[in-house]
């Protein structure tokens, strides 16, 4: 990831818990009918994951109950494959469609069209405390993506950066063609901003303007050679959570092994991390609570998407496929976000900045870590809007940088 290593390496011994920020599965509509049918028939108190493909349509509703604007939420049909691939979402014994879990919010007539792609460990609902500004001045569209949220869960068999990447890649074009979309500004965050930007290498047509949200991908392990690395990798330690990493161990794991004490484990995080540990407005009593039964829900069902991490990254939170490599390359304008505090480094995307042959700022918010939008959301609203300040030609007052962005 475009993680630096100064910033990984203190945060390492809470590895697991830092990738759980970004770790994101849950079940969907076209989950197993029968099976959910035959779980839902238990009480919740019974079980020994209490979490079913009901519940977490229920906790998505919940929590966007605090968003005022109307929207539309939908099941877009992507079908059970690539066109012309043999090989189905991915590899999967079933050739049953596949969905994307989106949601639309009402706009004015004319607004640009913004779609928003969630990180790893979150899913479309974590933009909760950001659609009512957004939708002011765009089409907001948010989605789950393959695998995770509210999204269809195919089995995943991927075995390479290859196959893990066209996984999310060509779905959301699926996705695309079957909303009919072009001339979008693609917003992606962390993990997603990943897939926002291979996405954007190999579609470029459709996107009008890329915004990366703390993105993760931009440097490999190569660039950041480190002692300290290698000496970590050479502990009990070290070596125990590079063996849980190439294994394929996610965060997801733990709350599914817990069962019913699950949902507290994820209570007591988004407690933490929302609440006395944020890095600037907290999460109040109904938000903290209605966003932890979300994650949890999306969580603890089936693991899909969420196994794409050691495919993308390498021990340390390092692309394998680095997008630094690819910044030649780049297409589209864009605008980095990055928190004041936020574990990704900024300075990927400098380095970066200097082989892109299109316009690209950085723009750094503060009293924000990683979870800019959730920290801080009236500058990062005010960033997202200077960002797309060419979009709105009418409005004047996006045209210089709000109080307390920096622009690096």
């Amino acid at each position: 990831m475009s993680v630096g290593l100064r910033r990984w390496s203190r945060s390492s011994r809470n590895l697991l818990p830092k990738m759980a920020e970004e770790v994101s599965s849950s079940a969907t509509a076209a989950a197993t009918v029968d099976t959910t049918k035959r779980r839902s028939l238990w009480p919740s108190f019974w079980r020994w994951i209490p979490t079913s493909t009901d519940h977490i349509i229920a906790a998505e509703k919940r929590l966007l109950s605090l968003v005022k604007t109307p929207y539309e939420q939908e099941q877009v049909n992507i079908g059970s494959g690539p066109p012309g691939s043999k090989i189905r979402w991915f590899r999967s014994a079933s050739n049953e469609p596949r969905f994307i879990n989106t949601v639309t919010f009402d706009s004015k007539e004319g607004s640009p069209t913004l779609v928003m792609v969630h990180g790893y460990g979150a899913s479309q609902g974590f933009f909760f405390r950001n659609f009512d500004a957004l939708a002011n001045h765009f089409k907001v569209i948010a989605i789950d993506q393959l695998g995770w949220g509210g999204s269809s869960r195919p089995d995943f068999t991927c075995k390479s950066t290859e196959e893990t990447e066209a996984w999310f890649i060509d779905s959301f074009e699926e996705w695309r063609k079957a909303k009919n979309l072009s001339n979008f500004i693609l917003l992606g965050h962390s993990f997603g901003g990943y897939v926002a930007a291979k996405y954007a290498l190999k579609h470029p047509e459709h996107v009008q303007h890329l915004i990366l949200v703390g993105p993760a991908g931009f440097t490999s392990e190569t660039e950041h050679k480190s002692e300290w690395l290698t000496r970590f990798r050479a502990t009990w330690k070290g070596a125990m959570l590079n063996h849980l990493w190439e294994t394929n161990f996610t965060p997801q794991k733990i709350i599914r092994g817990l069962g019913p004490w699950g949902p507290d484990l994820v209570r007591k995080y988004t407690s933490a991390r929302f609440g006395s540990a944020s890095q600037g407005s907290m999460l109040n009593d109904d938000e903290s609570r209605l966003l932890t039964d979300y994650v949890y829900h999306t969580l603890a069902a089936k693991a899909s998407g969420e196994l794409c991490l050691k495919y993308i990254f390498s021990f340390g939170a390092f692309a394998r496929m680095p997008l630094l490599y690819c910044a030649s390359e780049w297409k589209v304008p864009t605008t980095f976000i990055y928190g004041f505090q936020d574990w990704m480094d900024y300075q990927g995307a400098q380095e970066a900045r200097k082989h892109m042959k299109v316009p690209c700022e950085i723009i750094r918010v503060p009293q924000a870590g990683h979870f800019v939008f959730i920290d801080n959301p009236a500058a990062f609203h005010s960033a997202v809007f200077y960002a797309c300040r060419k979009f709105f030609s009418s409005n004047q007052s996006f045209n210089t940088l709000g109080e307390g962005l920096l622009s690096v």
